[in-house]
């Protein structure tokens, strides 16, 4: 059983989070977590890792391998069931450009929705913004992006079509459409950057990231907010680039949305916050350049070790691999992977993704850098305007480094928990999305089971009442298997149905997709208690009365 400790160092107070444990005979006490310097937010931090637990729990019990399938395989079942596919498909489509159906566009939200909570309202160092996609050019000037940010482009000899390579694989890259050779002569370097007018004759550019606004709005952030450092800014929002050769369905696009976090520090300050116990496989240079395989470890020890450098991208890592774990997605295909010498920009000391086992190998989900000051420098430089901060406390001025940047592509998320969730059940003879209830595109969906008015108005009611709520489906048309088939397919956690007991007895039963158990709950509680499971602050077995 956990409890809160209360420490008293240098005249303050400090709370944890401690557990006994009875370890070859004796019992020993283990630090869980720190919970701050504040008994109420103590208190609550508390009771928010327990439920963590108690879902981890859960979803351990629950885990069902997923099924394998390709990314063709995965782009087929997202347009049959309405998550994804070609823009303007009647017309043919076009390359890079995807629109998200019905469930699409609710999965995105979700994603987005949880992360916001996640990374901005649960924490008091967090504040957002939400950038122009078309700004001042000179934004992108100063950046870098009208300069350097190019691709290699070269036509393959045999198919004719484009492709982009590494400079140094130049001579050596096969095409990836038919293996064929690269024609060398026809090497350019290709700016990725969308132009576009603003009005008769302005040259401006949509965005190819989120975060240059973030650089730009610093200082007018930092004085509205009231942050002190350390501090994040974060925003998600559409990001363009004209890839020479989109591929992999949602993975690489030309337009795309990013969820991004710039965190800023006084220059070589030390990290706070207790680094979360995070333990997966870990790629580092050294391993890459030795050609050893990745390791599993504690993201606590990969810093002690020295294989991270500093703490706070330590920290940021486990946080981004917890964000993840904590929505359902298999923590068995992630790994953090260190960038090569020859792979950082010259300005980072250090840079990290955490990569996904996608079904094309282990490719970046976010890249998380170590800027130090340079992005606030390079505007200050070219606005002209002091972008520096002053510290109170030691009465100097600096420009803040940016010690870590998480940035995570919305639609490599969305292809993630599609992956970890998607399963073909044998005795069922149908798709099973095992989809997180916080990330379901529809929470519950109410079938009435007797084509009579009575029994209709009631799940009329019960939909209208969880509609204001959440996103419910309303089904009546076909066997109650196959609307169960249906639903388990577009993932929703739960079906409730209302039968010939519902008038008499005022319940409903609710039926779970993982394991198609079933609860009878009162009409006048079905409210709460969708919202208690969905939260993960229930089992499903004790939100009422055992059905069969």
């Amino acid at each position: 059983m956990a409890f809160i400790v209360k420490k008293k160092i240098r005249g303050k107070d400090y709370y944890y989070l401690n557990e006994n444990k009875r370890i070859g005979g004796k019992v020993k006490t283990k630090t869980l977590a720190y919970l701050g310097k504040n008994k109420k937010d103590a208190e609550k931090k508390a009771k928010e890792i327990a439920k963590i637990k108690i879902d981890e729990t859960k979803k351990t019990s629950e885990k069902m391998e997923s099924t394998k399938i390709s990314i063709d395989e995965m782009a087929v079942f997202c347009k049959r069931k309405g998550f994804a596919y070609p823009s303007g498909e009647i017309y043919g489509g076009l390359s890079g450009f995807w629109d998200f159906g019905p469930l699409g566009v609710e999965l995105k939200n979700n994603i987005k929705r949880e992360w916001w909570k996640y990374h901005v309202y649960s924490r008091k160092d967090m504040t957002g913004i939400d950038g122009s996609i078309i700004t001042n050019p000179s934004v992108w000037k100063a950046s870098g992006h009208v300069d350097n940010f190019s691709d290699v482009f070269v036509v393959c000899k045999k198919c004719k079509k484009p492709g982009k390579v590494d400079r140094n694989e130049l001579g050596k890259a096969k095409c990836l459409n038919c293996g064929g050779d690269f024609d060398v002569s026809t090497v350019k370097d290709f700016n990725l950057m969308f132009k576009t007018n603003v009005g008769e004759g302005g040259e401006a550019y949509l965005r190819p990231e989120t975060a240059q606004l973030i650089f730009a709005d610093f200082k007018l952030v930092h004085e509205n907010a009231r942050m002190k450092l350390p501090f994040g800014i974060a925003q998600f929002g559409k990001a363009f680039r004209n890839e020479i050769a989109p591929r992999d369905f949602l993975f690489r696009s030309r337009e795309f949305e990013q969820m991004e976090i710039e965190y800023f520090i006084k220059p070589d300050s030390k990290c706070d916050y207790e680094i979360p116990d995070e333990e997966l496989l870990v790629y580092s240079a050294e391993a890459q350049e030795k050609n050893f395989d990745s390791e599993k470890m504690k993201i606590k020890d990969a810093l002690k070790k020295g294989i991270i450098k500093k703490d706070w991208h330590a920290y940021w890592l486990a946080m981004e691999f917890k964000f993840f774990k904590m929505l359902g997605a298999n923590p068995e295909n992630f790994r953090i992977r260190q960038h090569k010498k020859d792979e950082l920009a010259h300005y980072s000391s250090d840079c990290w993704d955490l990569e996904y086992k996608f079904p094309f190998g282990w490719k970046e989900l976010e890249g998380i850098a170590d800027r130090k000051d340079y992005d606030l420098s390079r505007h200050e430089k070219f606005s002209g305007k002091d972008l520096k901060i002053f510290d109170e406390e030691t009465k100097e001025k600096f420009l803040p480094h940016v010690v870590c940047e998480p940035s995570i592509g919305v639609e490599r998320a969305f292809l993630v928990f599609l992956f970890d969730s998607y399963f073909y059940d044998e005795k069922r003879q149908n798709v099973v999305l095992r989809i997180s209830p916080k990330l379901a595109p529809i929470k519950a969906a109410v079938f009435p089971i007797v084509k009579k008015e009575e029994f209709e108005k009631i799940a009329v009611d019960v939909f209208e009442n969880l509609s204001r709520e959440w996103k419910i489906l309303y089904d009546e048309s076909g066997s109650i298997g196959r609307r169960y088939a249906r639903n388990d397919e577009a993932g929703t956690p739960y079906c409730i149905t209302v039968d010939g007991d519902s008038a008499k007895n005022r319940d409903v039963t609710i039926r779970e997709r993982n394991t198609t158990k079933q609860i009878r709950v009162k009409i006048a509680d079905i409210n709460e208690v969708v919202r208690r499971l969905v939260g993960g602050e229930i089992e499903f077995e004790k939100a009422g009365k055992s059905f069969k």
